[in-house]
């Protein structure tokens, strides 16, 4: 628990989760379920269209959340974000100003904004740490995600300034576990190599991944960042950004071998260095959030596993894996 006021839990609290049948929404979702919240509001896409702002303001003003949790964004890996520049800015602009301003408006006790890493400058000291905000340039890869969500984040502060509300920002690490993106074309690096070694792995064929493999990462179980999630439901943080990651990170070699050894796949790694390797390095220092009593659970190879027989267990409904 923090050290500053706590909240008085109430499982009856009416918690919209924007983005609930993403991978980070259902995980929070499974986790308030799991924890005895029994009065959980999720729309799909065609229910509620996030980008349309007079939808989401009728519909707040409508259904009166004490709590938003905000895990609704467009978002893919750094094939996506080159090719689709405009929407990855466009879209999570208006998805997440909708969501906050209606909430301000709509007097919303507390408001959890879920980013990303890649708010932080490519070249920021490592570990990152919640200062280093708009210190320098980001990485040209993934900016146009990067900058909704900086707008995002401030939007928050703003509120949390101008008006004393408890919004706060939760910037995770890379994430990855159950409901994961696993199309090639628009899957992160984790959840894309699983498929790759996966499909590759009836007959051992060699297996090509982008880069030089030297970039090093963290990871971050999704379900350990619900719990993340938990802890700003429950408590009153008295900061507006927190970091959520695990402090360690491994190169992505590192990744693809501990993956392929789970997977079982036996061929070669083929590296591709005529693809970009993006940053070169990005930890994330959550040592603030970890200080207050949030920490994770899950070890990088026992979180793969878990998502590996997930993956495994889904073959059957396979729109949900592969595209």
């Amino acid at each position: 628990m923090t050290n500053n006021e706590s909240q008085i839990t109430n499982y009856e609290s009416r918690i919209y989760i924007a983005g609930h049948r993403g991978m980070v929404g259902s995980a929070v979702w499974r986790a308030l379920e799991a924890k005895g919240y029994s009065n959980i509001i999720g729309k799909t896409s065609k229910e509620l269209d996030l980008r349309n702002q007079q939808a989401v303001t009728d519909f707040i003003n409508n259904e009166q959340p004490d709590i938003i949790i905000d895990a609704a964004a467009r978002v893919g890996g750094i094939l996506a974000n080159n090719e689709y520049p405009y929407p990855f800015l466009m879209e999570n602009l208006q998805i997440q100003n909708n969501l906050i301003d209606a909430a301000h408006k709509a007097d919303v006790a507390k408001f959890i904004f879920l980013g990303s890493s890649c708010i932080y400058p490519k070249f920021a000291p490592q570990p990152l740490k919640e200062e280093y905000l708009l210190t320098d340039s980001l990485e040209p890869t993934n900016e146009w995600y990067a900058i909704a969500k900086i707008a995002g984040v401030k939007a928050c502060e703003a509120i949390r300034k101008q008006f004393g509300k408890d919004f706060v920002s939760l910037m995770p690490t890379n994430l990855y576990g159950p409901n994961d993106n696993f199309d090639l074309k628009s899957s992160h690096v984790l959840p894309a190599m699983m498929r790759k070694f996966h499909e590759a792995k009836a007959t051992n064929a060699p297996v090509e991944l982008w880069g030089s493999g030297t970039p090093m990462r963290e990871f971050l179980h999704v379900d350990d960042l619900a719990q993340g999630v938990i802890f700003a439901v429950e408590n009153i943080l008295p900061e507006h950004l927190y970091n959520v990651g695990t402090g360690t990170d491994v190169t992505i070699k590192e990744l693809a071998e501990t993956i392929q050894s789970i997977v079982g796949h036996k061929g070669e790694i083929v590296w591709d260095s005529t693809k970009p390797d993006g940053t070169p390095r990005k930890l994330m220092d959550s040592s603030k959030l970890r200080a207050l009593g949030w920490s994770p659970k899950f070890s990088l190879n026992d979180g793969i596993l878990d998502t590996y027989n997930w993956f495994n267990s889904h073959q059957s409904d396979y729109k949900k894996v592969v595209i």
